[in-house]
């Protein structure tokens, strides 16, 4: 076993071993799919439902090894992806947005390969800030100095991505309120169907529920209404008196193999 990509004391293992981060997911890829380049990466290379499932497992074994195994593991799986990445390209058949038809994309893009990638930060850090603890302002920038070594693991160069915590919200602001996220109805269809309506038995769906309230509480307001979810107040004071009441009396008290992710085992 080489040396780690991130020791035990860096921010991208604190925050991402807790197993309440990893409900996190659902939001960025909401998110994510809300572009309509991303999403056409994504699907337009999706043969059935049933597929995207295995391709979301696959990708989660790849971050765990990023976030929690020996670099070399990290850099031989990323150089895997990679080369699938530069075999996933087309161009829009419809207009969506600002974008037209015939519009090309591509999966190593880099200003694609960054949304995704923001999307994973920006959704991991409110999840921990809201259902663990707080972050300093500086540690939240920690935790984007060291997530730029995941961008360089997909291809991104310094210059592809902000280089500090004020310019990455700064793009993420951009982003979330620019014209560039666009929900076309097959987004909306298919996220919805996937992120919110997963495989699950009767006795989880009382669980399910309650984690789709969570992702779409917590998804930026913009995404959220072109969405087209239903929210107001009363859902808000639930999600937050919900969160407060985990963060201070449930999460502190969990047993370690509860509350955080297995690190000798794939997740």
């Amino acid at each position: 076993m080489g040396a780690e990509m991130f020791n035990e004391d860096s921010m991208v293992r604190r925050v991402n071993r807790e197993r309440s981060v990893a409900f996190s997911g659902g939001r960025a890829l909401l998110m994510q799919a809300a572009h309509p380049l991303a999403f056409a990466g994504f699907y337009a290379h999706t043969d059935s439902l049933a597929e995207p499932y295995k391709r979301l497992e696959r990708t989660a074994q790849v971050m765990y090894a990023i976030y929690f195994g020996p670099r070399e593991e990290a850099e031989r799986l990323t150089r895997r992806v990679r080369s699938m990445h530069s075999k996933v390209r087309g161009t829009l058949a419809e207009a969506a947005g600002p974008f037209p038809a015939g519009t090309p994309y591509a999966a190593d893009d880099p200003k694609l390969l960054l949304w995704v990638l923001a999307t994973l930060v920006d959704s991991a850090l409110v999840v921990y800030s809201k259902y663990v603890r707080p972050l300093e302002r500086a540690e939240r920038a920690t935790y984007w100095r060291e997530f730029r070594e995941v961008g360089h693991l997909f291809g991104l160069a310094d210059s592809d991505m902000p280089d500090s915590l004020a310019d990455f919200e700064f793009y993420m602001d951009e982003m979330i309120h620019g014209d560039e996220i666009y929900v076309t109805p097959q987004a909306r269809e298919l996220s919805i169907e996937i992120v919110l309506r997963p495989p699950a038995p009767i006795w989880a769906r009382g669980l399910v529920e309650a984690v789709n309230q969570t992702t779409i509480g917590l998804l930026p307001v913009p995404i959220r209404r072109q969405y087209g979810f239903s929210w107001d107040p009363a859902r808000a004071v639930a999600l937050h008196g919900g969160a407060e009441y985990l963060r201070r009396l449930v999460v502190p008290l969990l047993p370690q193999k509860l509350r955080y992710l297995p690190i000798d085992s794939p997740a």
